[in-house]
């Protein structure tokens, strides 16, 4: 009997490559039966009780923490940085109106203006300092996107960026049009912090595949927004709050989570890929939700409180905890954000992270091209003669 050669040196693995290692890393790992993870070698949840954003952004795509005025010159020279350039802002009305109220889906279009605009290059042909500009020139610019894509697709006028205002309190000015209060803006930049790197996630995955091929910034950050945008990644922080919403009052807490859960149904904002204990993520902005207080936050945790109860009870031996989505929805709602901006302020703090794996990836030559096992019919099959048309 033949042996095809190709495929007894393929290896199988598991669905979805869970558990599969495809790279080394230095950016951060995710620890899941721990409930830990990390942005280099400090805590993640730590930096972001007691960093700014900018320093965070410059631990990633620099590799250390800067010390004061490091961190000075870093936040004022992501500033400058946020204004567009006038062919992208020209563009951004007739994208807004293509994307039909979807900011997301205007920043794929946006995003790759914006690196032909800059004069992006591949990243196979430039040398790491071009690289790490192209990265941050795109980072800082996101919000100014998103912000401006979303007020245009409710009828105004985009909000020009503020030098003055750190990365989270310039991102809310050009969202809602008002400086913010600085424990709103504190809370938004503490949960951007939480949540720019979280391992070989799907989007991540999707830059680094894309930078392996030697293509530029904004076309690794295109594709890893594209992937971002499915529902089963990053659309589940709008998602918790409609399950608050649904349930609606206390009384009705019990017999709403038992007939879905009895029903098979998922419940968003529970469960999580990779940690087998409470996310810690969720656990941090649980407490900043605490410390705005009010109806709303009560309700969310005796939600928690009680979904965890009964999924413990009807799926024992299962760790469901509150995924990061869950607070994160509250949180946002909290801080005045629209639930249609969830998800792209999400991006706006994800973008970092890709941007540190986007350089990383592309330090290294060899692509990435994994196997498919064919399972259709068996060929080589006869090619039929074409049916004559009829005259």
């Amino acid at each position: 009997m033949s042996v095809n050669r190709s495929a007894a040196a393929l290896v199988e693995v598991p669905r979805g490559l869970a558990g599969v290692v495809v790279a080394d890393t230095e950016v951060g790992d995710v620890r899941g039966r721990e409930g830990f993870y990390h942005y280099r070698q400090y805590s993640a949840v730590e930096l972001a009780r007691t960093r700014r954003f900018e320093d965070v952004w410059h631990l990633l795509v620099h590799g250390e923490l800067p010390d004061g005025p490091q961190g000075d010159a870093f936040a004022a020279e992501t500033a400058a940085l946020r204004r567009l350039p006038d062919e992208v802002t020209r563009a951004l009305p007739a994208i807004a109106a293509a994307a039909n109220g979807n900011p997301l889906a205007g920043m794929r279009t946006a995003l790759s203006l914006l690196g032909a605009a800059r004069g992006f290059r591949p990243v196979y042909d430039i040398d790491a300092e071009q690289r790490r500009e192209d990265t941050v020139v795109a980072a800082a610019a996101v919000p100014t996107l998103l912000t401006a894509l979303y007020r245009l697709g409710k009828g105004l006028e985009p909000v020009e960026p503020r030098e003055d205002l750190p990365y989270a309190a310039g991102y809310l000015h050009m969202l809602t049009g008002a400086e913010p209060e600085p424990e709103q803006a504190r809370a938004v930049e503490q949960y951007l912090i939480s949540t720019i790197d979280h391992g070989f996630n799907a989007s991540t995955f999707t830059a680094r595949v894309i930078a392996s091929t030697g293509a530029d910034v904004a076309a690794c950050l295109v594709g890893a927004v594209g992937a971002l945008s499915g529902p089963l990644h990053g659309g589940a922080p709008s998602r918790a709050l409609d399950t608050l919403d649904a349930i609606g009052t206390p009384d009705r807490v019990d017999s709403w989570i038992r007939d879905r859960v009895l029903a098979g149904e998922r419940i968003m904002g529970f469960g999580h890929a990779v940690y087998r204990t409470e996310d810690p993520r969720s656990r941090m902005l649980r407490e900043i939700a605490q410390s705005f207080g009010g109806p709303r936050v009560d309700f969310a945790v005796e939600v928690e409180r009680r979904v965890e109860a009964i999924l413990a009870e009807l799926k024992p031996g299962r760790e469901l905890h509150t995924n990061v989505e869950y607070y994160a929805g509250v949180v946002m709602e909290l801080c005045g954000l629209p639930r249609e901006m969830f998800t792209p302020t999400f991006a706006a703090g994800r973008t970092v992270g890709w941007s540190a794996n986007i350089l990383e990836q592309a330090q290294d030559s060899k692509i990435i091209r994994p196997a498919a096992r064919y399972v259709g019919p068996a060929a080589p099959v006869e090619v039929p003669a074409a049916t004559p048309g009829a005259a």
